[in-house]
């Protein structure tokens, strides 16, 4: 099977090709910027390139002869929706690296067609949401009466460019929840609380997380927050935008937030990401007052993102699965993420 990366020239993108090759693979090398792929191509031993832009026509042309497609080229707000239908036309599988909630909806809406093509439609390969869905995934096996889940995490080591900008396209968005089985608008840093790392207490605030999507799908409980660890004077500032919602979805506003990523945003290094690690919690309960908790540490999220959608895509190369809308919980088992490089279950 041809299998491709497009966005390879991009940050994750790149660390996603040349891992792929230290495991023997060799995917296409695929993106709208021909300089980068052919230089990246030429140093990972001569890898094919294909350069096209999301037109239909040289979406057509692209896919030509491909079975599997890793999006790795965000916004996915942007990106996915002409990817993923081209994907269905040439009936390729469909993996992208997500954690936007609106991203993860569009593809649940396309199950029907990713069926009738007989193909899998999977967002949210990557640290989104792999770790955090496994461990929902789990806490339900284990305590099926649950009726509330809460995830949380803590990551180190600094955003990728493209995941900078997916977090200013959300601020004007606001938060959103599972309460009562439905998808909800809150308030921005809607609820604050603390988890304990290591014996010392983390603040933290809701986010607009993809699990809030996915974990429903994944477990069918109906109540789901989910948090990021962060230092409480960030937990003010957030609160504060507020008070300008509105304004932060404004054309010139998020052109300008977003050149200022393009100026000053590089990702992590690979020392800064081997020295940083992740912390994701998991509380469920049940209505009659049970509760189940536990931790995962794993690695840096975007070393962690790399090996959870390469054994995702490593599935699907190596034989067939049921098609459809999955979840890597769904397609992979909750464990899976207990068998990456670097994951340990804390409790």
């Amino acid at each position: 099977m041809q299998w491709m990366i497009y966005g390879a020239n991009g940050y994750t993108g790149r660390l996603m090709a040349k891992e792929a090759v230290a495991r023997g693979l060799r995917p296409i090398l695929a993106g709208r910027r021909r300089e980068e792929l052919e230089a990246l191509g030429r140093e990972l031993g001569g890898l094919e390139v294909r350069v096209f832009d999301l037109e239909p026509s040289a979406l057509e042309l692209g896919l030509r002869g491909v079975s599997l497609v890793l999006h790795c080229a965000g916004p996915f707000s942007e990106t996915c929706a002409p990817m993923l239908e081209a994907c269905l036309g040439a009936k390729a599988h469909y993996l992208d690296i997500t954690g936007e909630i609106d991203v993860f909806a569009h593809c649940h809406r396309q199950d029907a067609q990713a069926k009738a093509a007989g193909i899998v439609v999977l967002p949210g390969a990557g640290f989104d949401v792999v770790p955090t869905d496994c461990l929902a995934a789990q806490l339900k096996r284990d305590l099926p009466d649950a009726t509330s889940l809460v995830l949380a995490f803590e990551a180190g080591g600094g955003p990728s460019p493209g995941t900078a900008k997916t977090s200013v396209e959300g601020l004007a968005k606001g938060g959103r929840a599972r309460i009562g089985g439905e998808l909800r608008r809150v308030p921005l840093a809607w609820k604050s609380r603390s988890f304990d790392r290591d014996g010392e207490p983390r603040s933290a605030m809701t986010i607009p997380w993809g699990d809030v999507y996915t974990a429903y799908l994944s477990t069918g409980i109906p109540d789901i927050e989910v948090y990021m660890a962060v230092p409480p004077a960030v937990i003010g500032r957030v609160r504060r935008l507020r008070l300008v919602q509105p304004l932060l979805g404004l054309g010139p506003v998020q052109r300008f937030m977003k050149a200022r990523i393009e100026r000053t945003v590089r990702g992590p290094s690979e020392a800064k990401r081997g020295k940083t690690d992740t912390l994701v919690w998991g509380e469920a309960r049940s209505a009659d007052g049970r509760e189940l908790k536990r931790q995962l540490r794993t690695p840096n999220g975007y070393d962690l993102t790399v090996s959870a959608a390469l054994g995702i895509a490593q599935r699907l190369l190596d034989g067939p699965a049921e098609p459809g809308f999955k979840t890597p919980s769904m397609l992979m088992g909750p464990d899976y993420v207990l068998g990456l490089p670097g994951v340990r279950l804390l409790g």
